[in-house]
């Protein structure tokens, strides 16, 4: 099945004048971008906020406007010159209840990465060498660690401005949304991040997207999403520290499954429901046991990705 991104003035012009567009002939820097990921780490107060913008189709009502926040804390959890790992965690200001969220892996030239590429699929694909040539790819991970997205691009410091465009690829629904929506099943993006006095940002230019059996797509609408990292010292994270410090050990387990399916080819294929709670329910629960002082055993990890991951097949892979 051949899968087309999908196009329009906006995101055609996001792409023309990305990094990777303008920067072909520049010298990268790999060192100042690794600074610049590094610099994402630490304590912040965070506001979502998603808008739909452009309707394009007759009869399409916009949808209300997303907003929402929270405390996270983001925490180098690998820092090599070539990669780097940041795993987000929220705390609950009065409660103090942690939630282990989404984690973003940074690596520099990458050979390949996994793409969404059907439902519950992510296909493994080399990048093409002139798109990697210089630029980082990041890849977002559920809170189970499982795949949604990549992008690549290089990092630009003009004016001492550090900011990262990525290319534009395909993402699953986020959970926002498919626990409303029925009337799509993918996100065309292009992602930006941008460091700031106070933290960072990160800009999405997406577009949701019906993609067909037959191949064909239906594009609905582009939304803006401007989630706002502002750093503070008001919150208490040591309960997220606390957490980090229990099961820290056990997640890298998880990852190390997660990694034999996707540092190849062919990829990933998830027999979970979309909302992935087959898999997140028994892997938090052996998180919470090991806070607890009880063990865990790495065959109860491998049980859970045997009942529920297997590799994708290769007629799912979406054409470029």
């Amino acid at each position: 099945m051949k899968i087309q991104l999908a196009s329009g003035a906006l995101l055609t012009m996001l792409v023309l004048s990305s990094p990777l567009a303008m920067a072909a002939d520049g010298q990268s820097n790999p060192e100042r971008d690794r600074q610049s990921i590094l610099a994402m780490q630490g304590e912040y107060i965070v506001d979502f906020a998603f808008d739909e913008t452009v309707l394009l189709q007759p009869g399409y009502e916009r949808a209300s406007a997303q907003r929402s926040g929270g405390n996270e804390t983001v925490i180098v959890v690998q820092d090599t010159p070539t990669k780097v790992v940041l795993q987000h965690i929220l705390v609950d200001g009065k409660s103090g209840h942690v939630t282990k969220h989404w984690r973003q892996d940074w690596t520099y030239e990458a050979p390949s990465r996994f793409e969404f590429s059907a439902d519950q699929t992510w296909q493994v694909r080399a990048i093409p060498a002139g798109t990697t040539r210089g630029a980082w790819t990041q890849c977002v991970y559920e809170v189970s660690d499982a795949p949604r997205y990549c992008g690549t691009g290089r990092w630009t410091h003009d004016n001492g401005v550090a900011n990262w465009t990525s290319d534009l690829s395909w993402r699953p629904l986020p959970r926002r949304e498919y626990t409303k929506r029925s009337d799509y099943n993918a996100v065309s993006a292009i992602n930006r991040h941008t460091l700031t006095p106070g933290g960072w940002t990160h800009e999405q230019f997406n577009t949701k997207v019906l993609r067909k059996p037959d191949g064909s797509q239906v594009e609905l609408a582009r939304e803006f999403g401007f989630n706002d990292y502002q750093k503070t010292g008001d919150v208490d994270f040591e309960p997220a520290y606390d957490y980090w410090k229990a099961t820290g050990d056990y997640w890298a387990k998880v990852r190390t499954r997660w990694d034999a399916f996707l540092s190849k080819p062919p990829g990933v294929h998830l027999k979970t429901k979309i909302d992935g709670m087959a898999m997140i329910i028994p892997l938090f629960e052996q998180a919470e046991s090991l806070q607890q002082g009880k063990q865990v055993a790495d065959k109860q990890i491998d049980e859970v990705f045997a009942k529920w991951v297997e590799p994708a097949k290769a007629d799912t892979v979406a054409a470029r």
